[in-house]
């Protein structure tokens, strides 16, 4: 594999923002590492297995989520790609447009589902095992939801890239209005949530806050942030926005979990945005240090090949966390989870289990990483119809969205499974003309990634 990625970073075009992969590759790690740290599982005195999330135990932590929840960084990353992705094609297809959205819409749907197939069909191959073996639903529930939670993100992902057109339309004629007209509505939404007490309205957040700032990657791709002043003087004034409205204000410190009564991620607030932003001056600040950083062969290398199978990593972290919370309990009488989450000894022992949970993702990547290279013509190079792609988009999201919600385990029927959750993402991917097998294709060259 590393062989492979050498060779596909040599052959990198000199034109290419590297920093666009670094970035990618780096947010979805740091939000991998969140996770392994704030579900903390350990064995109580009785000898029981009990969830200790680190957020409620220690409040300290809270202030960690602020490095730990970079979703907004993988948004601005998107913003950037799917920018370049959509001029390009619709500049290959002039002066010939009919068709040219719903194929490009299947394209980026379908590298971005094809790995999620695996994970749901396993999970739900496993849940209807452990039900005949006669476990508990209730802790089937758990290891389900545990495993599959971080599939909201592809949902929500996938519903602003289905925007792209739009934004990209929004952002010629509005500029930086583009942007600004999403502060108004998440605020607007944050009142009739929490003022109104409007009920369901929060989930529109979802759009607000991640159209913000996938926003901001045409912005970042147009040069907005090329001053070296501005993306610095853009975090200044972002961070006391944030401090304000969080430590001094109404919004959790913490932007994963809910302690204060409610969540800063699910649905989004302002907090939120104001945390991405805020990420981005940052990281946008340190762009040409980064840039001059990745004209290391190696290190390119290295984001070479974890782009390569960063998805895959993504959504199998937790299958792996609770493959191992789960295999020492039962195996070993839960060796090595006496520690309370938060105690001086949990923290030193982090570093030890984290290594152990890198070790059980390595066969996974080994069987599931080739479905990130693996793709087969839409419909044999045919277009469907619009109607086909939009209700395809919406039946995949739906479908991801329940089985991070609901989960795809039932409490009661015969098998344990949710069928319907598990065969909305099918159902919509067979509408946008593909399905879960796949042919598999020459891997793309280097100036193809993302």
């Amino acid at each position: 594999m590393w062989s492979k990625a050498r060779e596909l970073a040599e052959l990198t075009p000199p034109t290419r923002n590297r920093w666009v992969d670094f970035l990618r590759a780096v947010s979805i790690l740091a939000v991998i590492v969140g996770h392994w740290l704030m579900a903390g599982l350990y064995v109580d005195a009785a000898g029981e297995l009990r969830r200790g999330d680190l957020l409620s135990i220690s409040q300290w932590a809270h202030w960690l989520t602020w490095g730990f929840q970079v979703m907004p960084v993988f948004f601005l990353v998107g913003g950037y790609a799917n920018q370049v992705s959509w001029t390009a094609t619709t500049a290959k297809a002039a002066p010939d447009q009919a068709g040219v959205y719903r194929d490009w819409l299947a394209s980026r749907v379908q590298r971005l589902i094809t790995p999620t197939f695996p994970v749901l069909l396993v999970w739900a191959a496993l849940a209807v095992a452990l039900t005949q073996l006669g476990l508990p639903r209730e802790q089937i529930r758990m290891a389900t939801q545990a495993a599959l939670i971080p599939v909201w993100f592809l949902a929500v992902y996938l519903l602003v890239t289905a925007f792209t057109p739009i934004a990209h339309r929004l952002w010629e004629r509005l500029g930086w209005g583009s942007v600004a007209m999403f502060v108004p509505l998440a605020m607007l939404t944050d009142w009739l949530t929490f003022s109104a007490k409007v009920p369901w309205v929060n989930f529109t957040n979802f759009l607000w806050v991640f159209l913000a700032i996938h926003q901001l990657g045409f912005a970042w791709r147009a040069g907005k942030f090329d001053k070296t002043w501005f993306p610095w003087g853009w975090f200044a004034v972002w961070l006391a926005i944030l401090v304000k409205i969080t430590a001094f204000g109404f919004y959790p410190v913490s932007m994963v979990s809910a302690p204060e009564g409610f969540s800063n991620s699910l649905p989004p607030t302002l907090a939120l945005l104001a945390l991405g932003a805020t990420q981005i001056g940052l990281v946008l600040a340190l762009e040409q240090a980064g840039r001059r950083m990745l004209e290391s062969v190696r290190l390119w290398t290295w984001t070479v090949l974890m782009n390569g199978m960063i998805m895959t990593i993504f959504l199998w972290h937790l299958t792996a966390f609770v493959l191992v919370m789960t295999g020492d309990y039962l195996l070993l009488g839960g060796w090595g989870l006496a520690p309370v989450p938060g105690t001086t000894e949990w923290w030193i022992t982090r570093p030890i289990w984290i290594a152990v949970y890198i070790v059980a993702l390595f066969p996974m990547i080994g069987i599931f990483a080739r479905h990130e290279r693996s793709f087969g013509p839409v419909r044999g190079g045919r277009t469907v119809p619009r109607l086909r792609a939009v209700l395809g988009v919406l039946a995949i999201c739906a479908g991801l969205g329940a089985t991070a919600g609901l989960t795809i385990a039932s409490p009661d029927s015969i098998t344990g499974v949710r069928w319907w959750v598990v065969a909305l993402p099918l159902v919509g991917a067979a509408l946008m003309g593909f399905g879960p097998v796949y042919r598999p294709r020459q891997r793309p060259g280097a100036h193809e990634m993302g």
